[in-house]
């Protein structure tokens, strides 16, 4: 995977500054273009007179855009902009689905009960129906462009194949990358024989030197059990497959990518 275009969601609110912020060292590190999408709900809800947004929005909407004008200009990168005109929860997820999919990467806000002004469930759905990468940024702290270390969440799954494969750019010339293999029991179908394949071996493929790590878990241990790993070796970058099952085939299924998404302490880049 090249990375040519990032789309980073930006608002009104002041957490969107340190989002942006990351999204143009992202940009300038692999000289990608920026696109700034500008997206939340009404606070009130929208217009009911042809579903018009209403004047504070539209207010938000233009200071936000310079904000992201001013941003990209000052560093050197190829900037556009992109908006949601209409403040309606369903319109919102929607519009952002559809953008996220003329993207190679999605930087979302992680949600914040007290301050977040886009729907709770846009992670979720952009994840799920865009068909493209997603890399959720903390609501709070401070990150520079990820990649010095990346932690790696492995279960031979599809949506963790999918997502070591678009975090590849991010592991190239990497400090280090360790791959956390989860093993929680017997996996709830039988692959049948299969080659001795190796996802470190893959990624060796790729230029990129990582060191394997198996984490025997109970099911109740996974998520907080991956945080402390990358919290143990300061890593900057989490990788993993999301709203898959991690070996426990009676939990609902995205339920520990839930429980990570709300917990969630640096940035990651998930895949479904």
């Amino acid at each position: 995977m090249s990375i040519q275009h990032l789309l980073v969601h930006v608002d009104a609110t002041e957490r969107a500054t340190a989002r942006l912020d990351f999204a143009v060292a992202l940009a300038k590190r692999f000289q990608a273009r920026l696109t700034g999408l500008f997206a939340q709900k009404e606070s009130f809800g929208p217009s009911i007179v042809a579903r018009r947004a209403s004047d504070a929005l539209l207010k938000s909407m233009d200071e936000t855009r310079a904000r992201f004008e001013a941003a990209v200009a000052a560093a050197g990168v190829t900037g556009e902009w992109w908006q949601v005109e209409n403040g309606d929860h369903t319109n919102v997820v929607t519009q952002t689905v559809i953008c996220a999919r003329y993207a190679d990467l999605t930087i979302l806000g992680q949600h914040d009960p007290d301050a977040s002004v886009m729907p709770e469930d846009v992670i979720e759905q952009v994840l799920l129906n865009s068909g493209r990468p997603v890399l959720v940024f903390p609501h709070i702290g401070r990150f520079g462009a990820p990649g010095g270390k990346t932690l790696i969440a492995w279960n031979g799954s599809r949506e963790a194949a999918r997502a070591v494969n678009d975090a590849i750019p991010f592991m190239k010339g990497s400090e280090s990358v360790t791959v956390l293999a989860v093993h929680a029991g017997e996996m709830p179908h039988d692959p049948g024989k299969v080659p001795n394949v190796d996802i470190v071996a893959h990624l060796a493929a790729h230029g990129i030197t990582a060191t394997l790590e198996r984490l025997p878990l109970s099911e109740i241990a996974f998520a907080d059990a991956l945080l402390n790993r990358a919290y143990e070796t300061d890593s900057n970058l989490l990788v993993m497959g999301g709203y898959g099952q991690y070996g426990f085939p009676h939990l609902l299924r995205g339920s520990n990518t839930r429980h990570i998404l709300r917990t969630l302490t640096l940035p990651a880049l998930l895949s479904h």
